[in-house]
């Protein structure tokens, strides 16, 4: 069995922000990608996807990302962006290696992973994000639908949709965004238990991000006082509202039930309608872990700020609140993969 330092799962964002930090603490990662790039879920994400962060905010650590810092840069500049991190990082990355468990072994771990082969690691970073364990919430009847059922993974245009009775549920960034771009081919209806809640994203001539950054509530440790996470806030130039107030799309409580091809609205009325998009987040894609028992009956990792409270060489990097409001985003991985890998970097010293 092949024996490492530190096994990184996850190539993505996270996975590779972790990886630069073990090398700065003289550790060799190697990091475990289950596709066939370290780009993460970027390349799979809708077509017309773009960061809410302008560039100069969204970058890791020791490589600026480039070209004007002001403009937000769209999904693939960002997946070409990782591509280049990953090359620059000179780390032992091996793509197409998915892991399927993670056991407690000697003071240390064994990776399991598919087709049967098997790693032993002294710590593990779990890096794998959430685009892979989408959230699908109970909604009355929604099983037994006879039109499509599509969540926001695997949504990709408009297009495919033109002319039909859509309903968007969800009241976060994705949801407004994409309900938005359907709404201009579409008949569309954004649905929600509560109303949309949106944030301006420049205020006296400054983006939402410099005031974070300079009032240092992007790095306040709230992670740990929240049981819940607070309600979403869409951050918006004054498209997104401009389009709900036009009814592009309209907005309603979420409804009642569905029966076959049917809503029924809050209001009791009943409409056909052709698809519902889910756009309702992710959980964490942690289901390796199980056999560890470093997870709570949800399936969410029983953590302190990135660092297992089950198992002392376990850690977690990218996971959404995991310590700051930042944390799952490109420019707050960095953060928090350093403070974690000098717990691990300590723990592995002790060893």
């Amino acid at each position: 069995m092949e024996h490492v330092d530190v096994a990184v799962i996850g190539g993505g964002q996270s996975g590779l922000a972790a990886a630069h930090s073990l090398q700065t603490q003289g550790l060799e990662p190697v990091v475990l990608e289950a596709s066939g790039q370290p780009a993460g879920a970027w390349p799979r994400y809708y077509d017309s996807l773009t960061l809410f962060s302008p560039a100069r905010y969204s970058s890791l650590p020791g490589m600026p990302f480039g070209g004007d810092p002001d403009r937000y840069p769209h999904r693939d500049e960002v997946a070409a962006y990782l591509l280049r991190y990953a090359d620059r990082l000179d780390a032992d990355i091996r793509t197409r290696t998915r892991v399927r468990e993670v056991c407690a072994a000697d003071g240390g771990f064994t990776l399991g992973l598919e087709g049967g082969r098997r790693l032993s690691a002294r710590a593990v970073v779990a890096a794998s994000g959430t685009f892979g364990r989408p959230h699908r919430p109970e909604l009355p009847g929604l099983d037994e639908f006879t039109g499509t059922v599509l969540h926001a993974a695997d949504y990709r245009s408009p297009e495919p949709f033109a002319g039909q009775r859509v309903v968007v549920v969800g009241a976060g960034n994705s949801a407004v965004q994409i309900a938005a771009e359907l709404g201009e081919r579409a008949r569309v209806t954004l649905s929600s238990r509560h109303p949309v809640r949106f944030a301006r994203q420049h205020t006296l001539g400054r983006d939402l991000h410099w005031w974070l950054t300079r009032t240092g509530l992007d790095t306040l440790p709230v992670g740990r006082f929240l049981r819940t996470p607070p309600a979403q806030l869409v951050i918006d130039d004054g498209r997104y509202r401009a389009a709900v107030v036009a009814g592009a799309p309209d907005r309603r409580p979420v409804f009642r039930r569905v029966d076959g091809a049917k809503v029924t609205w809050a209001d009791g009325s009943r409409e056909v309608v052709d698809m519902i998009l889910l756009a309702t987040g992710y959980r964490p894609d942690l289901g390796y872990l199980a056999p560890l028992g470093a997870l709570d009956e949800r399936g969410q990792p029983r953590h302190r700020e990135g660092v297992s409270i089950t198992h002392p060489g376990l850690a977690y990097v990218g996971l959404e609140w995991q310590r700051s409001l930042s944390s799952n985003s490109l420019r707050g991985v960095g953060r928090d993969a350093a403070r974690i890998t000098r717990r691990l970097a300590a723990h592995l010293a002790s060893s």
